[in-house]
């Protein structure tokens, strides 16, 4: 199937913002995810090597504020259709 690999990983992008931990070493999340996107992910400054024995991968500063708009963006609900749904 022909897909748009740019539209994957923004979601897996935004599901890592789902999964961060943020410490005193920066932020990390679990690196279930398609590994094809991982890596492109790595290639694109977001996130560190996801090729390790760890079960978690670092996000970049970049990475971090990145993957909280893109989470906000696909998974977020707006005022306006809160709004609506509260009345129902």
């Amino acid at each position: 199937m022909d897909f748009d690999k740019d539209k994957v990983d923004e979601a897996v992008l935004a599901l890592l913002h789902l999964t961060r931990c943020d410490n005193t070493f920066g932020a990390s999340a679990w690196k279930s995810h398609d590994w094809d996107a991982l890596n492109r992910l790595h290639e694109k400054g977001y996130i560190g090597n996801p090729i390790s024995k760890a079960k978690s991968v670092a996000l970049t500063e970049e990475g971090k504020a990145k993957a909280e708009e893109l989470f906000r963006k696909l998974f977020g609900k707006s005022a306006e259709v809160h709004h609506v749904a509260s009345k129902v």
